[in-house]
């Protein structure tokens, strides 16, 4: 695609919208001079995050650098200068959503989620009131659901569709059809009663844009609903009462925020980090000032409060609606900052903004529903694309050409590894997940028994996406950016004749040095990780075990918060080194942050504090914990908490669900210490010369290494054994081993992620792009980025004391020679 012709069609069909033409500044300038720090990164998850300008920083930083603000609960100078700036970021506020400082008041919090708990937690809920939601909301809206239901409230969904004309109106309103879910109710005597109407509040929220599909939701849904609700939901005894309507504007509210001049809604919610990148932790509650005081407010704090009593069952509350509900001391700081977020989006103004990032987006879906296979079939299923108004962002899934679905985690990793930042999965919205993605209640529950949990690595389950891909747009994104990231699926999962997928039958030819006529494979070394994720070492023979190599990946290190901790997240775990020394029963622990080396008898419990279950992917382990102490120590090792596990007996547990149907699981036919996926990892030495030789003529390797060439070692992949194979990826064709007498069972190849990518050896962590970027253009299957072979110890000796493993010793692939 040859990307000036592009850009010349591209402006063409989109150049008044593209750019900012009528604004003071072009948009290849703000790229140029605002967001320098990209370089060659294309950023496409704004629905998530945007992000903020340099010029931006600059001015917060001037600003708190030469003026002091203090408390705002106070009357010094200092104090007033906040509370001034605090009072013009409130207008700020109100201005951008066109709302009337005499109808509305602008409500800080930590962010719309907390806006949104706070209209759950004080909402005038009774056994008389609904609330009504949209299916395609947030589940900052669903948490809603939870007060109202505790509360004895009925609560249902509703899909909203463009429809036929529904009733007397002539205007836009009557085009939307609504149909109602069953109604949700947690005790009983929430039957309406005659006479009580006038004292049921309900609550109805819809986004302004779903933030799966990018969908608008039309604003005269707020007219709709506090006009005609009895009309719309017909056979519902929980239409009557007063409604209030809630517009979530998180997602929408960057390139369309509501206009609360025309459409009355009582609560709008947004974060500001959605609107201009920084402060992050900072949104608001845009509340009607009428609505406001049916709020019920339990909890007083300071400056919520004009005087109170400490000994005494007495207090007076600010009569303010903002110091009403705005508890302790805000973050004013933060609230000072967003003037100059401002500056930017009412310069560009959000139409300029919203023709900019749309024409962007258009481009992209047109490019995405073109793409075919070789064999004529369609390769991309778009969502939302159905609605009058979508916003700029686009959401889809991929199939290969028989029909199977691309996984969005492999996306994600080819999208990283060529520099694109996009976002995959249900983006907390499981209603439109399951809309868009066609599951029913029954996939969605079977997808948890199978294990399935939000931000997980089971991307397809039961032949169906448990989630989408989705790109989106900020008002500094650009052409470029969209060109690249079509250009990525292009070559990456359009399958034509030039597309090489992996062929285990003719991988790769051999390289300079390495004679196919070799027939005799060797164990060329043996690593042990006692401890998964750090450091291993590596011996001359060790004994094997029901479990793998004996102590193999035996601990773990679990974070306060439950999580198994490894590279992935925490690098800097590669420094801890680990050694066993057998005849003196230890294990020994280094790391360059901790003075002192740790020592742990491996038959004693005389560190060991208690013992727990703990399950992880359909294996249970009993596991046991220690001291204070040794947590302390790796807590200092990797500069976090953490508490240090020793597994002391693990069982598999059957991986099917209620259908019948196989879950995602590992190698439940075996014992396994906390490997992710088998006892044993093995690559071969040939496999490796191989991928060097890729790496040392690969240009994009040496851009992903500062300029130099990407080298990597066995080590790099962490194996258990390396073998001397003949030829490079002959270990893909072994379904079965000998070596030295012990069987071994092929369980395929080792679905490689982006650790491998980390490079601890120059000192500090770095991350790069390769190897997993070359290997991805030539051993990618199915969805996986293959590089060694994963291996079942089939135990048949007599005694575990018989059976070791030994450098040197033959292995005899696939029964040949028994």
């Amino acid at each position: 695609m040859n990307i000036e012709s592009e850009k010349e069609q591209f402006l063409k069909d989109f150049g008044s919208d593209y750019g900012y033409p009528n604004a003071p500044i072009h948009i290849d300038e703000i790229r140029a001079t605002q967001f320098k720090r990209l370089k060659d990164t294309v950023y496409l998850d704004h629905a998530g995050a945007t992000l903020y300008s340099e010029s931006q920083m600059e001015a917060i930083f001037k600003d708190l650098n030469s003026t002091v603000y203090g408390n705002p609960h106070s009357q010094s100078s200092c104090s007033l200068a906040s509370e001034d700036i605090v009072a013009r970021a409130r207008q700020q506020v109100l201005n951008f959503f066109n709302a009337s400082p005499r109808e509305y008041s602008c409500i800080f919090t930590s962010g719309a989620t907390a806006a949104l708990k706070l209209v759950g937690e004080t909402f005038p809920w009774s056994s008389n009131s609904s609330f009504m939601y949209s299916m395609e909301n947030h589940n900052s809206v669903l948490g809603i659901r939870e007060y109202a239901l505790s509360k004895g409230a009925a609560a249902f969904a509703v899909d909203i569709e463009e429809g036929t004309h529904l009733g007397e109106s002539e205007s836009p309103k009557s085009n939307l059809k609504i149909t109602q879910h069953h109604v949700q109710r947690r005790s009983e005597g929430g039957v309406l009663k005659e006479g009580m109407t006038g004292r049921a509040y309900n609550l109805f929220a819809f986004p302004s844009e779903c933030n799966f599909s990018g969908r608008k939701f039309d604003p005269y849904l707020v007219d709709i609903i506090k006009e005609g609700s009895e009309r719309i939901l017909k056979s519902s005894q929980n239409c009557r009462g007063c409604w209030l309507v809630l517009i979530d504007a998180a997602k929408g509210c960057a390139t369309d925020p509501p206009d609360l001049s025309k459409f009355k809604a009582d609560f709008v919610v947004f974060s500001f980090y959605k609107l201009f990148g920084y402060p992050t932790g900072l949104g608001a509650l845009i509340v009607r000032n009428d609505a406001a005081k049916l709020m019920k407010k339990t909890y007083f704090s300071g400056g919520t409060v004009a005087a109170a009593i400490a000994d005494v069952d007495f207090f007076k509350r600010r009569e303010g609606v903002e110091e009403f509900f705005e508890d302790g001391t805000i973050s004013f700081l933060s609230i000072a900052a967003i003037q100059h977020g401002f500056k930017i989006i009412n310069m560009l103004t959000t139409s300029s903004i919203s023709r900019h990032t749309a024409s962007l987006a258009a481009y992209v879906r047109n490019k995405l529903l073109a793409l075919k296979h070789e064999n004529g079939e369609f390769v991309c299923t778009l969502h939302g694309i159905l609605s009058s108004e979508i916003g700029p962002t686009v959401s889809f899934n991929m199939k290969r050409p028989d029909g199977t679905w691309y996984g969005y985690r492999e996306v994600e990793k080819l999208a990283t590894l060529a520099g694109i930042q996009l976002r995959t999965g249900c983006f907390c919205n499981p209603g439109a997940c399951a809309k868009y993605l066609g599951l029913s209640h029954l996939d969605i529950l079977s997808n948890v028994e199978a294990g399935h949990v939000c931000w997980d690595d089971r991307d397809i389950l039961h032949g169906k996406p448990t989630g989408a891909v989705r790109v989106s747009f900020g008002y500094m994104s650009t052409f470029e950016d969209a060109m690249k990231f079509v250009n990525f699926v292009e070559n990456d999962f359009v399958i034509s004749s030039s597309w090489c997928a992996l062929q285990p039958s003719s991988i790769s030819p051999s390289i300079e040095g390495i004679g196919k006529a070799a027939a005799r494979h060797f164990v060329t070394s043996i690593t042990i990780y006692p401890i998964k994720s750090c450091a291993g070492f590596s011996v001359d023979q060790w004994p094997l075990t029901s479990t793998g190599l004996l102590y193999d990946r035996e601990w773990i290190l679990k974070s306060t918060t439950g999580e198994i901790l490894t590279q992935k997240k925490v690098p800097e775990m590669c420094y801890i080194s680990t050694l066993i020394d057998l005849n003196l029963g230890k294990l020994f622990v280094e790391s360059p942050r901790c003075k002192e080396k740790l020592q742990i008898e491996l038959n004693s419990n005389s560190l060991v504090t208690g013992r727990d279950n703990m399950d992880i992917q359909n294996h249970r382990y009993e596991v046991q914990s220690y001291n204070n102490e040794v947590d302390i120590w790796f807590s200092n090792a990797i500069d976090r908490p953490c508490t240090l596990l020793r597994n002391s007996g693990s069982q598999s547990y059957s991986c099917m669900n209620k259908k019948g149907s196989p879950g995602v699981c590992r190698d439940v036919g075996a014992r396994l210490n906390f490997v992710n996926e088998a006892q044993f990892l093995l690559i071969s030495e040939e496999s490796i010369a191989d991928l060097n030789s890729r790496l040392k003529s690969n240009l994009d390797g040496r851009k992903g290494n500062g300029g130099q060439a990407v080298q990597v070692g066995a080590m790099r992949f962490r194996p258990n054994l390396v073998a001397s194979c003949g030829e490079p990826y002959a270990e893909d064709a072994w379904s079965h081993l000998n070596i030295g007498g012990k069987i071994f069972m092929s369980l395929g190849g080792c679905n490689r992620c982006q650790m491998i990518n980390i490079n601890p050896e120059a000192g500090e962590v770095q991350r790069l792009s390769e190897p997993l970027a070359t290997l991805a253009g030539y051993r990618r299957a199915k969805g996986k980025i293959l590089f060694g072979i994963l291996l079942r110890y089939e135990n048949n000796t007599k005694t575990e004391s018989d059976a070791w493993l030994r450098v040197g010793e033959e292995i005899v692939p696939n029964g040949d020679g028994q």
